[in-house]
């Protein structure tokens, strides 16, 4: 199988969630036999420069050269450090989002890797995060997240599903990133306890089993799958819960929202990852068409 994961591009604003994303994007790097560009976006001061001096224009110049220098020598230590040279170190200026994505497109990004600060409530239900809006506009998937094991590794991976006909590219993702790890994949449905009951799901999941045993080549050994059902008041709890109750590594979600209701309160998979301390590999909604 060829590597489907060859640039991986680190967004960091040097907080301690971006250091943690990159010893996560560090083992992807590691497994894929992939390289790492790393991207930092400082503010755009330039609307501030319209009513001032020339001197002070000039001065909040020489102070924004001083800090992209720094940083980008901050970026070179750490590419030292992580024994690895960044493929390419980037600096620019904006909003954050836009310009992760941006530069996602423009260096053919195969994965993008970024760390999750914690949020209020109101954050997490009305404002979201750079986080959530890149994973809402990001040509590829993103990997989000938050502290850092003290060593990380992928075993065991965690699929939830709800088997509707756009989680075959998910599962697809899950079974390629198992087939790396040499990782587990176990299927999550998450039965609502206020939601409709749903009556096949066993022969669901042997329609699914079913196609991942066909992937397997005759003589090979093939990965390890496994189903479980769990309850829970929602989908999103019920995926934290499960996941951190079994000790799993890694989960794998696709993250579709439409309508204005969604647009508001966000998706199943941002939820997750609002809740979860778990990286999450998600996809972002053009998976979902």
């Amino acid at each position: 199988m060829g590597r489907f994961l060859k640039n991986i591009l680190w967004a960091t604003d040097f907080s301690k969630e971006a250091e943690a994303a990159l010893a996560y994007a560090e083992v992807f790097a590691k497994t894929f036999s992939a390289q790492i560009t790393a991207v930092h976006v400082a503010p755009d001061f330039s609307p501030a420069l319209y009513d001032t001096s020339l001197t002070v224009e000039q001065e909040l110049i020489m102070r924004m050269d001083a800090v992209k220098k720094d940083a980008k020598a901050k970026l070179r230590r750490l590419g030292k450090k992580a024994g690895r040279p960044f493929k390419k170190i980037i600096m620019t200026e904006g909003s954050a989002a836009k310009k992760i994505i941006e530069t996602a497109e423009n260096e053919k990004a195969d994965l993008i890797v970024i760390g999750k600060k914690g949020q209020s409530i109101l954050e997490k239900i009305l404002i979201g995060s750079v986080a959530n809006h890149v994973l809402r506009h990001s040509p590829v998937p993103v990997l989000v997240t938050k502290k850092r094991q003290k060593k990380f590794s992928v075993g065991k991976i965690l699929v939830p599903t709800d088997f509707t006909k756009e989680e075959e590219i998910e599962r697809e993702f899950a079974w390629r990133l198992a087939k790396s790890f040499g990782a587990s994949l176990t299927l999550l449905y998450v039965l609502e306890l206020y939601g409709h009951e749903f009556r096949f799901v066993d022969q669901m999941f042997d329609s699914v089993l079913d196609k991942f045993k066909k992937k397997v080549r005759p003589g090979k050994r093939g990965i390890k799958v496994s189903h479980d059902v769990t309850r829970a008041i929602n989908a999103a709890l019920g995926i934290e819960d499960y996941s951190r109750a079994n000790q799993y590594d890694l989960i794998v979600m696709a993250t579709c929202v439409g309508g204005l209701g969604r647009f508001f309160l966000g998706s199943t998979t941002e939820k997750v990852i609002s809740y979860t301390d778990l990286p999450v590999f998600a996809l972002p909604p053009k998976y979902c068409s």
